[in-house]
């Protein structure tokens, strides 16, 4: 019997939107399906399979980790956290440093706790997948 992957999802705001996703569709058309093909990678993973390695994947602290996807000379970074059976994608930037900056894992680490703190309610809208063969989000047609 073939174990079924985790798959990566958006973290998705309060307002309903979704940060990487949305980082993601500002980029050139190229560098969106390099990106796609990372977070495919991740897509892949079961739960009895580790993390993916260096270069694909880092320890940024704790729990948190990083996709590593780059474009070229474009370095983009992906950070994310596992929630039971998902890759939360929560925080996504273009890296121009050595280490990535603290403002941008404090970013990560908020979007976390209220991830958290919502998915824990008692009534809430699950989140979405993530990737390029993933469901879109459902356009509502001209009757409605």
């Amino acid at each position: 019997m073939r174990e079924l992957s985790v798959p990566a999802v958006y973290y998705r705001t309060p307002d309903g939107s979704e940060p990487v996703n949305d980082f993601i569709n500002s980029l050139p058309p190229e560098q969106q399906a390099a990106i796609d093909l990372c977070i495919d990678r991740l897509n892949m993973l079961t739960p009895s399979m580790p993390h993916l390695p260096l270069p694909h994947t880092s320890q940024v602290e704790g729990e948190l980790r990083e996709l590593r996807c780059h474009y070229g000379r474009m370095l983009y970074r992906v950070l994310y956290r596992r929630s039971g059976n998902l890759y939360v994608l929560l925080h996504m930037f273009q890296k121009t440093t050595r280490k990535v900056p603290e403002a941008e894992i404090e970013i990560a680490r908020r979007r976390w706790a209220d991830f958290q703190e919502r998915m824990n309610a008692a009534q809430r809208r699950p989140p979405r997948a993530a990737g390029h063969d993933a469901p879109q989000k459902r356009r509502p047609s001209r009757e409605e």
